[in-house]
């Protein structure tokens, strides 16, 4: 090449390193400083709006957390918590974010954070949305956004990606993930299905996604609703007569009762596990006022059933509060799917102590340092809110699955093997039955030199992994196996 021919290239390289670097992540965004903790931020944060529809001004918030390897190179996971209507602050602050909270001494002060040495941004970059809009930080100027469903849930995440991907160019080349756990088990393959049709169709920016995760979702009304009735018997919570019974009476259809005897032989279920934790069977239930005294008789409890399900964890920071879930029976059914809140006047309601993440979000020094909607636009954040009117109208998720494994995107759908809200019975079961043949026969997965779970995997790249005594948010109860079994898939490694 002749000195001429050199300069040209010089030049244009030069031109494009410029626009790389003006197109790259928005200095506004920057998280500069994180209340409550004092240490050095191990990696970039973000956060802010992107704008899904300029008529209606609806903003979906994020919180972009960089991996703390090699974010040039990590994959990029966007992670969504379920509901429908609870925040993605529930996986930073509960879960896998790079931070555990502990409770503030006084009322005045805030949570003390310290590093996550399981955090899940020790080996991805992580975006946290909330979504839909009305959901925690999330808004419309439009009030009718707030009846939403899973059709247009997608549609917006997916435009939301689109827009996030052009503020954040430098991330496009990276491997891209969808994640989530609960009702995110709608949220995840549908979000997929609609990233897929945009690259079918050549949709710009063209995102280099790779495949998805979901953890103890919901996915099929009838599968999901006969789940319940195998896993407390399998797990010794009713007893055999009574499994017998109820089969002879409801000829194995749980979820929808067609006979009196059968509605008597399951309600008789439904009381014998009355008194158990719907999200961890292992966990003792917090009934409110009771819980001091209820925590006192556990502590009293011989050390080997305290230690059951135990995990490294350095600060625990949240007590499940015992309530009946959805679905135990009705997961995803077709039509409006309450929200946490506007089922608090019946007896049929978990509940959830989010006095850590409350205290801390809603505080203004906090919501300024993460650039949240001043407090005229959004008064408060809320774990789950009762603003939103949700209709379930995506139906059974299994032929999302089918369609997204056939084409060659991985799949991991893990299990909590304690959570009685959407028991692994369920996720086994519609694994199973999508038909794909066994290439990894079921075994025991191992951390730390220890059997912590099983799986195995089906042909089109889906796997089935359950986690030994973990209960519905997994990485809240086992974060140092959640870290283990997230990075080998993320990296294509054998689980």
């Amino acid at each position: 090449m002749n000195k001429v021919g050199s300069t040209i290239c010089l030049i244009l390289l030069h031109i494009y390193l410029s626009i790389l670097v003006t197109n790259s992540a928005p200095e506004t965004a920057i998280v500069t400083q994180i209340p409550g903790f004092n240490g050095t931020i191990p990696s970039k944060h973000y956060a802010g709006y992107v704008t899904v529809d300029e008529s209606h001004g609806r903003n979906l918030y994020y919180y972009f957390v960089e991996s703390e390897g090699k974010p040039s190179e990590d994959p990029v996971v966007l992670w969504l918590n379920g509901g429908p209507g609870c925040s993605s602050f529930d996986g930073f602050i509960y879960e896998h974010g790079p931070f555990n909270f502990e409770a503030a001494k006084t009322k005045e002060s805030l949570p003390t954070l310290h590093l996550n040495p399981y955090s899940w941004t020790k080996v991805s970059s992580i975006i946290y949305l909330d979504s839909p809009a009305g959901v925690g930080f999330s808004y419309s100027e439009n009030e009718t956004d707030y009846q939403t469903g899973d059709i247009k849930t997608a549609s917006d995440t997916h435009a939301f990606l689109l827009k996030w991907f052009e503020l954040y160019p430098e991330f496009l080349a990276n491997p891209f993930f969808i994640a989530g756990e609960s009702y995110a088990g709608v949220y995840v393959p549908t979000l997929a299905y609609e990233v897929l049709k945009g690259i079918d169709a050549g949709v710009k920016p063209n995102l280099n996604f790779k495949g998805y995760i979901v953890g103890n979702g919901v996915t099929d009304e009838q599968i999901d609703g006969n789940a319940l009735v195998p896993f407390v018997h399998g797990m010794g919570l009713i007893s055999d007569e009574l499994f017998e019974e109820v089969n002879r009476e409801c000829n194995g259809n749980f979820y929808n009762s067609l006979s009196d005897n059968c509605t008597s032989k399951l309600t008789k279920v439904d009381e014998d596990i009355d008194g158990l934790n719907v999200y961890n069977i292992l966990e003792p239930c917090y009934h409110g006022t009771e819980a001091e005294k209820i925590t006192t008789s556990y502590i009293r409890l011989p050390s080997s059933f305290r230690k059951l399900g135990e995990t490294e964890k350095p600060h625990p920071v949240r007590k499940r509060m015992f309530g009946r879930a959805w679905p135990l029976r009705a997961p995803v059914r077709d039509g409006i799917v309450p929200t946490w809140p506007q089922l608090i006047n019946s007896n049929n309601v978990p509940c959830t102590d989010g006095s850590v993440a409350n205290a801390w979000l809603n505080n203004e020094v906090v919501r300024k340092a993460i650039h949240t909607a001043e407090k005229s636009v959004v008064s408060s954040w809320d774990l789950c809110t009762d603003k939103i009117s949700f209709n379930h109208d995506a139906g059974s998720m299994i032929k999302y699955h089918k369609n997204l494994t056939s084409r060659g995107y991985r799949a991991l759908i893990f299990s909590g093997d304690h959570d009685m809200c959407v028991p692994f019975t369920g996720s086994q079961a519609w694994t199973r039955s999508i038909g794909y043949k066994i290439v990894d026969e079921w075994r025991p997965w191992l951390s730390n030199g220890q059997v912590v779970g099983y799986t195995q995997g089906y042909d089109n790249n889906l796997t089935f992994l359950t986690i030994k005594g973990a209960g519905h948010t997994v990485p809240e109860y086992k974060p140092q196996e959640a870290l283990d079994f997230y990075k080998r898939f993320l990296a294509g490694l054998p689980i």
